[in-house]
This record gives C-alpha cells, sequence and structure tokens, in this order.
C-alpha cells in the first residue's frame, strides 16, 4: 500500500473548503505537530490495512484493537463519556431482524453470546479532526460516524466480518460518505503487528 496522492479524492462527497484544505495537504507539517495520527481516526481506521482484534472488555463493552496504528475503540452499550479522541465516543446497540433494536450488550455471564442475526451497530461522536484518507481529506471534529457490524459465514468454513461505515459532516461533505471493509476471521494471532502511526504507510 502507498499513500494516496494529493488531489487523489475519487468517490468523496467533498466540499469546497474540504478540496482545499486536502490540496494543502502536507504531511510533514502534522510529523511536525506530532500529529501522526491524523488517519487514524474512527472514521478512517477501519480502511487501514491490518489486523483487528475483538474482545469483551467488560459486560457493557466491547473493544476493538487495531495494530495498523496501535489504536483501540470502545464501543459502549451504557451511555459513553469522556474527552474528544481519535477514536470518539461510541455508542453500540445490536440490531435484530425485522428492526428490532436493543442496548445490552454482552448480557451477564462472562461467556454469553450476542444475539443470533442481525447488525451491531454503532454511533461514534466526539473525536478529534482527522483525515478520512491518506492524503488530507478532512473530517471535522463535529463529524458522525455510524457503523454496521455484519458476520458473514462462508461455505468453506471461513467467516467474514463486514463493516460498512456512513460518515455525515456538514462541514466537510456535501452528502454521506459510505464506504465497507471486509475482515477475514484468523484461528490465532499469526501476522499481529503494532505498529506507531505514520503519516506514509
Amino acid at each position: 500500500m502507498v499513500t494516496p496522492t494529493k488531489g487523489d479524492y475519487q468517490a468523496v462527497p467533498m466540499n469546497a473548503e474540504a478540496r482545499k484544505l486536502a490540496d494543502a495537504w502536507d504531511p510533514a507539517i502534522d510529523d511536525a505537530a506530532g500529529n501522526q495520527c491524523k488517519s487514524y481516526g474512527a472514521p478512517a481506521i477501519m480502511r487501514v490495512p491490518g489486523r483487528v482484534h475483538i474482545t469483551w472488555q467488560d459486560d457493557q463493552t466491547l473493544r476493538v484493537d487495531i495494530d495498523t496504528g496501535t489504536q483501540t475503540r470502545l464501543f459502549h452499550f451504557e451511555n459513553p463519556t469522556g474527552d474528544a479522541t481519535w477514536q470518539g465516543r461510541s455508542a453500540a446497540q445490536w440490531e435484530r431482524p425485522g428492526g428490532r433494536g436493543g442496548g445490552a450488550g454482552r448480557g451477564g455471564a462472562p461467556d454469553a453470546a450476542p444475539p443470533k442475526g442481525g447488525s451491531l451497530k454503532v454511533v461514534t461522536t466526539n473525536m478529534r479532526a482527522g483525515y478520512l484518507r491518506k492524503n488530507g481529506v478532512p473530517y471535522s471534529e463535529n463529524a458522525v460516524l455510524t457503523e454496521y457490524f455484519d458476520v458473514a459465514p462462508q461455505r468453506n468454513g471461513d467467516q467474514w466480518l463486514v463493516v460498512t461505515a456512513i460518515v455525515d459532516d456538514p462541514k466537510y461533505l456535501t452528502q454521506s460518505f459510505v464506504v465497507s471493509s471486509h475482515f477475514k476471521k484468523q484461528t490465532d494471532a499469526k501476522g499481529w503487528d503494532p505498529t506507531p502511526c505514520s503519516t506514509t504507510w
């Protein structure tokens, strides 16, 4: 993977202000300011090539560790609190088939499983302003990220996690920015390689 070149903004519904900022993007400025993680925030991190590790931190908090950029996302099934960070505050709920939602987390017992069928919906706010892409395409601190996490079992026994992300940002986007990412489940931690944030790949 290589960093997209300046001006490579295909499929991103940017407004004029966003384009102006992206055209002025300079990774050296981010390096000097200690902002190497601007493209590793919640709206972009699931699109960064790498591996994820998903565990329950407690009965009401799902933890997602990402090795690229050494980032951690916390999905709270109770009201999240805290200061603005790259990963923001994420409120999670199970969405069952037929449109029925639910706010419960794991559900009591340590080995309890999430509901069968449906999606995990996660809405993230209170994020530090960052980049949707590694080449300076901006999102603001007022952006809202809505994600749907779906498990897709395959006939050959493989299991995929499909993450659909919708970014809404009236400051920089003319409409919702929608992307999806796919992760194949592994049986071990082979390839897990935590690395720091970088302005280049």
